[in-house]
């Protein structure tokens, strides 16, 4: 299972304070902490800085591969700071965040997926926009799914993203999103699935409570991927539980290895 910290985004004021001063230590730091606490991927984002996201995003991959091993996630929707960001990263396979069935889109991410053989998150949407109902995801998926791999582009590189929805605009947003994970597993296997599960709980009281609940949802159903914070140690002592009582841990090995660097919490 894939785990992207998603802290490294100038969205976030603290790291937009470090960006315009250049302190790299904060963002270096930042980026530490997520692995020590199991991040798999350091998600980049800088999309916020519109004016000069390519030199940004540049300064931002260097500072942080300067102490980091993992693989990077780029995070832009601007296929020019992609191919910066992409072209920057050195550390194992890095991932395109994202692609889509929006034509544009595709058009032009699909040549820099196989230009650096990237893994890609598909978002489930395309130019007439965020499908609120599940049966309106699935062919949208399959138009996806079948585009990525005529382009040669591997299933087991694609993530497909069913866009979580806050609860608090429709209390089916949740269970739409459970359908699709369905949906994809049945009909897709051989494809991966990643979302930022926090979203369902935007607008509402008590989010962490939401998202913990969520995720374990969402693994029961088969999602193999997440995009979040991976310092939270009570959401991410329930992705380890979950992942051993899932029978997706040989020998609870990574539950283990949690307990023992005392990233446990009841």
């Amino acid at each position: 299972m894939l785990i992207v910290g998603e802290l490294i985004n100038t969205s976030r004021k603290a790291v937009k304070q470090a960006v315009d001063e250049k302190d790299a230590a904060s963002i270096q730091k930042l980026a530490e902490q997520q692995v020590k606490d199991g991040a798999t991927y350091v998600d980049i984002n800088c999309g916020t800085l519109i004016n000069n996201e390519e030199e940004i995003l540049q300064w931002l991959v260097e500072t942080v591969q300067s102490v980091v091993d993992v693989p990077l996630c780029i995070d832009t929707p601007n296929p020019a700071a992609m191919k910066v960001g992409l072209s920057t990263c050195k550390n194992g396979q890095t991932m395109i965040n994202s692609i889509s069935a929006e034509k544009e889109r595709f058009e032009t991410m699909l040549p820099l997926v196989k230009k650096y053989k990237c893994k890609v998150v598909a978002l489930c949407m395309d130019d007439t926009g965020m499908p609120d109902l599940a049966e309106d995801r699935y062919p949208i998926i399959d138009k996806l799914a079948k585009d990525l791999v005529d382009a040669g582009i591997s299933p087991d590189d694609v993530y497909f993203d069913p866009l979580v929805k806050p609860l608090s605009t429709s209390n089916q947003a949740g269970l739409e999103v459970l359908a699709t994970v369905r949906y994809i597993k049945q009909n897709y296997p051989e494809f991966h699935m990643i979302c930022g599960m926090s979203n369902v709980s935007y607008g509402l009281p008590q989010r962490k409570l939401l998202n913990q609940a969520y995720l374990v949802q969402l693994m029961t159903e088969g999602m193999d991927g997440f995009i979040l914070d991976p310092t939270e140690k009570r959401l991410m002592s329930l992705f380890y539980a979950s992942q051993a009582l899932l029978g997706k841990d040989n020998f609870c090995m990574n539950y283990l290895k949690a307990y023992r660097a005392e990233r446990l919490i009841v």
